[in-house]
């Protein structure tokens, strides 16, 4: 035994010296975040969003809101409240003449840096179903998911006359 006993010593000496040697650990380089948008940038971007839907409604197609609306969106209308599937499928087939429409009044208020909701006021020259297409206030929900701006939820309140 006492033979043994230099042969672990030196084992143990060995084997310290080894653990530390080992270098410090370094943090792996990691992508550098994306900078968060503005205000500013934000309000830009999803105005223009927004604006780029109301185009595709006023040409009755769905291609952008199949692309743009997240797909657990909802949306409230006088008719009710609705999904993406049933939204997309209502744009095509929507009895709505639109010659032209106006956006205004943008404001924007941020939910956190992934939320936004987008107010403002929308006016169109148009029919649905033979009624003038009221003036209304909009408000519009925009979620960034996996780095892509979705609309999530939309609502409309005609504007009293």
């Amino acid at each position: 035994m006492k033979k043994h006993l230099p042969l672990a010593a030196m084992l143990v000496i060995a084997f310290a010296s080894f653990c530390f040697a080992q270098p410090e650990p370094q943090a792996s380089p990691s992508p550098k975040p994306k900078p968060a948008m503005t205000k500013a940038q934000m309000l830009k971007k999803l105005s223009a969003s927004e604006t780029k839907l109301w185009e595709a409604w006023k040409n009755k197609d769905a291609k952008p809101f199949q692309a743009w609306l997240a797909s657990d969106s909802v949306m409230v209308g006088e008719s009710g409240v609705a999904g993406k599937a049933a939204t997309v499928k209502e744009i095509t087939s929507m009895p709505c003449e639109v010659k032209s429409y106006s956006l205004s009044d943008w404001k924007l208020t941020t939910i956190n840096s992934g939320a936004a909701l987008l107010t403002y006021k929308g006016t169109a020259e148009g029919t649905c179903a033979g009624t003038a297409i009221p003036t209304v206030w909009a408000s519009s929900v925009w979620v960034n998911r996996g780095g892509k701006w979705l609309a999530f939820a939309h609502q409309e309140t005609p504007v009293k006359p």
